[in-house]
Formats: C-alpha cells, sequence, structure tokens
C-alpha cells in the first residue's frame, strides 16, 4: 500500500510542481551558469547504488572539495541555491527517484557510499527498505548544516555523532512501518518546513 501511495502522491507531486519546476530551473541558470539539475551516486536499498536527483544549488564541480556542506554560507553554495536550500525546494526532484522506485517518500535520507561504508553491521538495517525524502531524522536534523559549522571537524563529527543519532531515528519508522506512520511523518515535515 505504500509503494502505491509514493507513485499515486510523486506522480500528482511531479505534475503539480511543474510550473515551479520551471521557475526553479529558470533562477538556477540564470544565477550560475550549468546543470539545472545535480545527480548524485547515493546507496538504496539492499546496498544498491541509484542516482539521487535534486536541483543544483552548488557551483559545478563543488562536491568534488567535500560531500557534506558546512553552515548556510557554505561558499560552493550560489545565491539561488541558497534559497532553494532553505526552503528544501532541492529536494523536489527526487519525487521522480520516488516515481520509478528508487526511492519511497518515507524512509532513511539515502547516504553516498563513504559514509555507508561506516556503519555496523546493526546500522545497516537502514538499507533493507527504500530509502525516503523524509523521515523523523530529517525532521530532527533539518538545520544540520548549522550544527556541522559549529564542529572543528565536520566530517568526524558527522561520522561519529550525527549518523548514529539519525540511523536510531530511521528505526523508529523501520520498526513501525505502517501507513498511519508514513503520514505522520510527511505531516510532521509539512509542519516543519512551513515554521
Amino acid at each position: 500500500m505504500i509503494r502505491l501511495c509514493d507513485i499515486v502522491f510523486s506522480l500528482f507531486g511531479l505534475l503539480l510542481l511543474l510550473p515551479l519546476f520551471a521557475v526553479v530551473a529558470l533562477c538556477i541558470v540564470i544565477d550560475d551558469p550549468g546543470p539545472v539539475f545535480y545527480r548524485q551516486l547515493r546507496v538504496g536499498r539492499n546496498g544498491v547504488d541509484f542516482h539521487l536527483l535534486k536541483f543544483r544549488s552548488m557551483r559545478v564541480g563543488a562536491d568534488k572539495m567535500s560531500l557534506i556542506t558546512v553552515g548556510e554560507r557554505d561558499p560552493r553554495i550560489t545565491r539561488v541555491g541558497y534559497y532553494i536550500r532553505k526552503y528544501k525546494l532541492d529536494e523536489l526532484p527526487q519525487l521522480w527517484n520516488v516515481l520509478v522506485g528508487d526511492m519511497s517518500l518515507v524512509g532513511p535520507r539515502p547516504e553516498v557510499l563513504r559514509y555507508v561504508d561506516t556503519y555496523t553491521p546493526e546500522q545497516r538495517r537502514v538499507l533493507s527498505v527504500r530509502p525516503g525524502i523524509t523521515d523523523y531524522a530529517s525532521i530532527e536534523y533539518i538545520d544540520e548544516n548549522a550544527l556541522l559549522d559549529q564542529s572543528d571537524n565536520p566530517d568526524q563529527t558527522y561520522i561519529l555523532q550525527i549518523i548514529p543519532a539519525k540511523i536510531a531515528l530511521n528505526m523508529r519508522y523501520i520498526n513501525h512501518r505502517t501507513l498511519g506512520e508514513y503520514f505522520r511523518i510527511i505531516l510532521l515535515t509539512i509542519v516543519k518546513i512551513v515554521r
């Protein structure tokens, strides 16, 4: 039933948001020449890699410097990128990932292989379900970049503190994966973004 909801909501969302997609795409191109979309290899369900789609919010090639973003004003982020990140508009193209089955609307956020390689066998349980656009960890860590900005070693802070905390929150959904919980997380996410 969750997969059916994913298909219906993602298809409806893509059609409804098409005008917004066009406006965001135009703003990205005017602000910083280059591709509109950013594709990054992430680890999905059962450890299968897929290309996660986002609206590009950073300068071309910025991901070669670091895989994590530090602070709201990371110098790699474009002017338009700052706003599309702030309002989570950069995540909207992932509705396509949901439609084709790489992701779900709700589930653990997919990570890059570098960080998945640090998982313990217990933590790897997050790979037993489709990754999602939102989950309890996404809601709790909506200001993750600001937290990392306060660290002397953001990469180590992410690996040793944030990943374990996020996975503990992921397990809350994985262990109680119901349609009711699915809708609850979607509603909590909308409320958090609006606030």
